[in-house]
């Protein structure tokens, strides 16, 4: 691979490490401070909205200036950020620091509102089987990332410390300063190539109207679809370590640990989704592989113990989350070059709007003991999203394969 993928690729796995970390401690964080369930929710949905407010502005914009300048940016702001949470004098200092950054929220390595610049310069930099390739290999290091970043957060009890005190969770924020910075140097060492000098293609009035009226329509099939997958995420997702705090009383300690195998199963779905990709077609492999999940998911709450509620929602992820990269790929095949930035802040702000108002209803049921609803409500609204993703964008998937 080009030099410039394989140093968005080590930027994206440092990223990760403490993401997996704020993950798998922030929610517990607020509850130490004495946060309520509905409250934790609606600190989580600040920081996603705040993002898609940032994605509608950077999205498209990367479409016109350097993808690099705008990555370099944002890593800047994502450390800042990790060092005033970790020093954090007082709770409102916290929470805007935590809006900003979107702490908890587990973009699996991405650049947080950044993601479409990411996402679309990779795009440009490969075509073909060797896109389908990076973008697989993409999502499985950011979660792999995630995976170690939860598991560290175990640490402290190892050695014989623990989560005691408001100073360990403070201290858990090293981890995403660390990944912030080295993926600072990273995105320092890329070169402006060709591909981001985003070439002009001569084409006549009429043509280009059509083209971008037929890109519109599926655009708009994929901001309604996203949307759809956004809610359905963010009612559990963000919430999963305050979830198994609640319904089986367990500590950082342990519930780190469980979503670091989650992460790791998700890498290998990850690596599986690629394979049926090449196999059945990246929708087909989509549908198939979340459909697996959906079952999984519905399973989770009635389960007797922790270990085995935390067991099968690491199988989940390896179904769910592994369709990552495919599902990406979807989304960059839609437009040409010189739109796919717009059409990857779409796919990210309609999926990030709905995903907001998600860890609000969550934590309120979370808090009043209604463990399962969640879980059911979110499964119903995932059957939705495969349907009107198969119907969607299945013959324009098998069209441009």
């Amino acid at each position: 691979m080009p030099p410039n993928v394989r140093r968005l690729l080590a930027a994206r796995a440092a990223r990760s490490l403490g993401q997996g970390a704020t993950v798998a401690s922030f929610s517990l964080y607020l509850q130490a401070l004495g946060f309520s369930g509905a409250a934790i929710g609606t600190v989580l949905m600040g920081g996603l909205l705040f993002g898609a407010l940032m994605t509608s502005i950077i999205g498209p914009l990367s479409d016109k200036v350097s993808r690099r300048a705008l990555l370099i940016g944002y890593e800047i702001a994502a450390a800042l950020a990790a060092l005033i949470a970790m020093l954090a004098p007082n709770v409102p200092v916290l929470i805007v620091a935590a809006t900003a950054a979107g702490f908890g929220r587990g973009a699996n390595g991405a650049a947080g509102p950044f993601s479409p610049v990411e996402q679309a310069w990779l795009a440009r930099e490969l075509t073909g089987e060797a896109r389908s390739r990076a973008f697989s290999i993409n999502a499985t290091l950011g979660f792999l990332g995630m995976a170690a970043g939860a598991a560290l957060i175990a640490v402290p009890a190892a050695l014989g410390g623990g989560f005691h005190d408001l100073a360990s969770y403070r201290a858990l924020f090293a981890l995403p300063l660390a990944g912030s910075v080295v993926s600072l140097i990273l995105i320092c060492r890329t070169r402006l190539s060709a591909a981001e000098a985003h070439p002009a293609v001569a084409r006549s009035h009429e043509h280009e109207a059509h083209i971008t009226r037929a890109e519109n329509r599926l655009l708009r099939r994929l901001a309604g679809v996203s949307a759809i997958n956004g809610l359905a995420i963010g009612i559990v997702n963000p919430l999963i370590a305050y979830w198994f705090l609640r319904r089986f009383d367990q500590s950082p300690a342990t519930i780190g640990p469980a979503l670091a195998v989650s992460f790791v199963l998700a890498s290998a779905g990850s690596v599986l989704g690629g394979r049926l990709s090449r196999r059945l077609g990246v929708v087909r492999s989509v549908v198939w592989m979340r459909v697996i999940g959906i079952g999984l998911l519905v399973a989770i709450p009635f389960s007797p113990t922790f270990l085995i509620a935390a067991g099968l929602y690491a199988l989940r992820s390896a179904f769910n989350r592994g369709t990552a990269g495919a599902r990406q790929v979807v989304a960059a095949g839609l437009t040409r070059a010189e739109r796919r930035g717009l059409s990857a802040s779409i796919q990210s702000l309609s999926t990030q709007l709905p995903r907001a108002a998600g860890p609000v209803l969550g934590g309120w049921l979370i808090h009043r003991g209604e463990f399962a609803a969640p879980f059911l409500l979110t499964a119903a609204i995932q059957a939705l999203y495969l349907v009107l993703y198969q119907r969607f964008f299945g013959a324009v998937a098998a069209e441009t394969a």
